[in-house]
């Protein structure tokens, strides 16, 4: 089930029909399809461009809303992400090729998409890992973190002499060892930060929203990539630019645990979402009450052409800039200045504020729910933990039967001791396959450790460094203290350690909890205690075997518990899955 809110402009395009022209109080948002009732589906992102909106949901499909008055649908498979501009549209898939569209890309043909990952003309740097949109610029983000340009360089936003190159309907390189890209469907600047946290800028900066600093600040178009100087101390979250202006999100590495972020900004002030009453020319805190909070800290903030509004942990909506058309959600149209707090809609997922997200665009403004999506190398690590050859690992009983084991948790508690998973073989060989699953069940709720094992799985993988990166934000954060690698399940004053690993592979509800962008208390407790101890059994076996228990009698009870614990957990299910087989076992166990 999705959760769409809208308010502002209800025109250009049209979203509700029977509606007025400025929604100023927030309503949720319905897809009106006779075809598909895509109100079920789960939404992955919304982006606003000049004269349309496309909804991506989570099966890669597309909703679009444009100047046509009825939606339509995206010809594309597997789409990952999308992007609107002013007159473009750009499409990354998840084999990491980009499709395009857009008058200053294909002017022959400006409503056909193109796929111009391969008009890359390096062949072995066409995969794509991420798209962002200018006004009338597409930037690229390569595997090979490389950031290519195409579309318009009117204001030098490709990096270029705009005199010389004007536009270009192939993609050209901008720049190399790049991790991100940052700019704003509505803006003709751009920024990249490359591997060792610089910061460069490009394009316009006729209000001084490159953070050139005052002696640049009428200098319209900047056609040389630039290294920003001054840029506050921290770790650079986000940057997003509006029409005029530009904001950026940093975190304050040295505070620990729970570092605090804060919003700076530069450019033009009136009307334009720059959190203070006065021109800005370098980057400079955004500075409120509303942010002085020692347990509140901001999840994420979007702009718009004019507009900001921004969530914190605590569920706060902040919001600042236009609001001509009610896109702050305030119940009027007055504009404001410096940042207030918003009344938030009433909220179907409440308790997950997180996973809500904002997407603002040029007089209108979306608040949305969406549980973490995962880019392709998470997929991939989530998958090669499911991978049979690399996670199961057989075990000879005593009387020559075969029980199977999960390697990389057994690794993770053994320390990586290969000795130690040979002497567990030969202990194994004298037990009962009743003992042995005791041992394993043991050895995997055991507190050891200080695992590295995300130096194995790149060298499984042969991927880059990412792996590294995304291991250590996912499970083995060095940063964590020991007790903090695998999460408490408390039931009836019992308390069960699992590895955060596992119940990241198989439920939904965890991965989200676990991979959340800002996660306070990554060992906090779920209470298990509505479950029998026989349904807790077997759903504690279940996640790390995917068997049932042969000496468990399951019960008509048992079964309605567990069905109701799959559903609220998420759980991922095999083939065949966990009620299936507790149907059967009960069939059986009555015939018997």
């Amino acid at each position: 089930m999705n959760e769409i809110i809208f308010f502002g402009s209800n025109e250009s395009p049209k979203l509700f029909k029977n509606k007025q022209n400025s929604i100023i109080n927030p309503i949720q948002f319905k897809f009106e399809n006779e075809n598909e009732n895509e109100n079920e589906k789960q939404i992955k992102q919304i982006s606003i461009g000049f004269f349309s909106i496309i909804f991506l949901f989570k099966d890669g499909k597309t909703t679009k809303y444009d100047l046509i008055e009825n939606p339509s649908k995206i010809q594309i498979e597997n789409i990952q992400k999308v992007t609107v501009g002013f007159a473009n549209e750009a499409i990354l898939t998840k084999e990491g090729n980009v499709f395009v569209k857009g008058k200053d890309i294909n002017p022959k043909n400006p409503n056909q998409f193109i796929n111009i990952s391969s008009l890359i003309e390096d062949t072995n740097d066409r995969v794509t890992q991420d798209i962002v949109s200018g006004f009338n610029s597409i930037y690229l983000l390569t595997s090979n973190n490389n950031v290519y340009g195409i579309g318009s360089n009117y204001y030098g936003q490709l990096g270029f002499d705009s005199k010389t190159i004007k536009k270009t309907e192939k993609p050209i390189l901008m720049m190399k060892n790049v991790s991100k890209i940052f700019s704003g469907n509505f803006s003709n600047s751009v920024f990249l930060l490359n591997s060792n946290q610089e910061l460069f800028g490009c394009g316009d900066n006729q209000f001084g929203e490159l953070g050139l600093g005052e002696s640049r600040k009428k200098e319209r178009a900047i056609n040389k990539l630039t290294q920003i100087q001054n840029i506050p101390k921290g770790k650079i979250i986000d940057i997003q630019c509006g029409i005029y202006h530009s904001i950026m999100l940093i975190e304050d590495e040295n505070q620990t645990p729970n570092p605090k972020r804060k919003l700076y900004s530069c450019g033009y002030w009136k009307d334009n979402g720059l959190g203070k009453n006065e021109d800005t020319y370098e980057f400079t805190e955004i500075k409120s009450s509303l942010f002085e909070n020692e347990n509140d800290n901001i999840l994420e903030f979007s702009v718009g052409n004019f507009h900001t509004l921004i969530l914190t942990s605590k569920g706060k909506m902040i919001g600042f800039g236009s609001n001509e058309y009610g896109q702050l959600g305030t119940g009027d149209t007055n504009n404001q200045l410096i940042p207030i707090q918003i009344e938030l809609p009433k909220l179907r997922f409440n308790e997950d504020i997180s996973n809500y997200h904002f997407s603002c665009g040029n007089f209108n403004s979306f608040l949305y729910y969406s549980p973490p999506s995962f880019s392709n190398l998470e997929e991939d690590l989530i998958n090669l933990f499911r991978r049979k050859e690399f996670c199961n690992i057989s075990f000879k009983t005593e009387n020559g039967e075969i029980i199977e084991a999960h390697k990389l948790i057994l690794k993770y508690r053994l320390n990586q001791n290969e000795n130690q998973i040979e002497k567990l073989q030969e202990i194994i060989s004298k037990k009962s396959i009743k003992e042995s699953n005791q041992i394993f069940e043991m050895i995997y709720s055991n507190r050891i450790i200080n695992p590295k094992l995300y130096s194995e799985i790149k060298e499984i993988i042969n991927s880059n460094e990412k792996i590294e990166e995304t291991m250590k934000r996912i499970y083995l954060n060095e940063n964590e203290n020991e007790n903090e690698k695998d999460f408490i399940i408390e039931r009836k004053e019992k308390q069960y350690k699992f590895p955060k690993l596992i119940l990241i592979m198989r439920s939904e509800l965890y991965r989200g909890m676990f991979l959340s962008v800002i996660n306070d208390k990554s060992n906090k407790v779920t209470d298990y205690s509505e479950l029998s101890n026989k349904s807790f059994q077997i759903f504690e076996y279940w996640i790390y075997s995917n068997q049932i228990k042969d000496e468990i009698q399951i019960t008509q009870e048992i079964i309605d518990e567990i069905q109701i614990g799959i559903d609220y957990f998420q759980l991922n299910q095999t083939n065949p899955n966990l009620f299936d087989l507790l149907i059967i076992k009960f069939k059986n166990q009555n015939q018997n």
